[in-house]
């Protein structure tokens, strides 16, 4: 069975059309227009799709149907899949896009924003202090926190060395700890 990349197109736009709630959605969805309705994918493969692009960068249903349209048409296939699923959207958004600069520049809706960042400051701190227990658990920890957050501060480090320097020692520091205990 040799489906067009039409058909494939206008599935994917219909669905990103009607997907509102993000990835998690999706599955119902999918099943419905490419399982029961077209028989183009099996069930099976429409998990491991689904499971592959949870792990994944990127946007589950962009990620799902780069599978699905692969599957049926190869690289024309995903691109067609993929250019569906963000059609819809991509309309939606071009078309407000004015609407929202006019919404943003307003009086009450910048009042609204001001209120809103105070909340979003609120809401890290609250979770930074809930996580400070785990995330810095002996003096150890806390000392590399102390040198990455002055590196970030003082250096103006950028977060990606930070991240993958904090990897590494989170590794030999483990693998240290480990050999200790088994030589005890």
């Amino acid at each position: 069975m040799k489906v067009s990349l039409w058909d494939i197109y206008k599935v994917f736009t219909k669905i990103g059309a009607i997907l509102v709630g993000g990835g998690y959605v999706i599955l119902p969805i999918l099943k419905k227009e490419v399982i029961e309705d077209r028989n183009w994918i099996t069930e099976d493969e429409l998990v491991d799709y689904y499971a592959i692009s949870q792990s994944l960068p990127g946007i589950i249903a962009a990620n799902i149907s780069i599978f699905v349209g692969y599957k049926l048409r190869g690289k024309f296939g995903a691109l067609a899949a993929t250019v569906g699923i963000i059609t819809a959207p991509f309309i939606c958004i071009a078309s407000i896009s004015s609407l929202i600069a006019q919404i943003i520049n307003w009086a009450p809706t910048k009042s609204i924003l001001w209120g809103v960042e105070f909340g979003v400051i609120i809401l890290i701190i609250s979770s930074v202090q809930e996580l400070w227990a785990k995330a810095i658990p002996d003096k150890f920890s806390f000392i590399i926190f102390l040198i990455f957050l002055a590196g970030i501060l003082k250096f103006k480090i950028p977060p990606t060395p930070i991240i993958l320097s904090s990897i590494v020692i989170g590794i030999a520091y483990n693998y240290i700890i480990s050999k200790r205990g088994q030589e005890q």
